[in-house]
């Protein structure tokens, strides 16, 4: 039961996007075009439960047990930024052209502050689902980041849908662009917001 809880919470009630504002550049950036929404959420949920994984690992074997808890931050940039290469070069061999298509952006996720964010998160924070408050054990951390991610991209695929049907509608010429997109993710930011009671 306590997946089925971090599961919900993580896609619709605290969406990393909507809920805590955090991966907004590329979520913006990239969301022209739904094939580029959809490559870019593959890749972000591929770092971002890699990254946590590795970095929660990293985190209780090595940097608490030696008392380094105050590069956590330092380490943990460094092993997503690793991991985006990884990504980087793996994209440029299999899919030549969504590595194109996402261009500048793939390097970005490097910055991606939802990627720092779900890892700090997952070491840092007690979590109060059904069994009380804890610090997550490995599974629950995966489970966290997969769902998190998954938020992360159905918020994307969502926008995209949105931003090519506003690109073919009738849009004044003051809210043409970045205006009907930051108008249009805070309603979807609303109605994100009525999950809030289930968890």
């Amino acid at each position: 039961m306590d997946y089925l809880l971090i599961i919900i919470s993580a896609v619709f009630v605290n969406n990393i996007v909507l809920a805590q504002f955090l991966g907004v550049c590329p979520f913006l950036g990239v969301s022209n075009k739904l094939s580029t929404a959809t490559g870019m959420s593959g890749a972000v949920c591929f770092v971002i439960t890699l990254a946590t994984v590795v970095t929660y690992l990293l985190n209780r074997y090595l940097l608490v047990p030696f008392g380094l808890e105050f590069l956590q931050t330092i380490a943990f940039i460094l092993v997503i930024a690793s991991l985006v290469q990884m990504v980087e070069i793996i994209l440029k061999k299999i899919s030549p052209s969504l590595y194109q298509a996402l261009g500048i952006f793939l390097p970005l996720i490097t910055t991606n502050c939802a990627v720092l964010g779900v890892a700090i998160t997952v070491v840092s924070k007690e979590f109060n689902f059904g069994s009380g408050p804890h610090m997550m054990n490995l599974a629950e951390a995966t489970v966290y980041a997969i769902a998190t991610s998954l938020g992360y991209g159905l918020a994307m695929v969502l926008f995209a849908g949105m931003r090519e049907q506003l690109a073919r509608s009738s849009v004044p010429a003051a809210f043409k662009g970045l205006p009907i997109a930051f108008i249009t993710v805070g309603i979807m930011a609303l109605a994100f917001l009525g999950f809030s009671g289930i968890v």
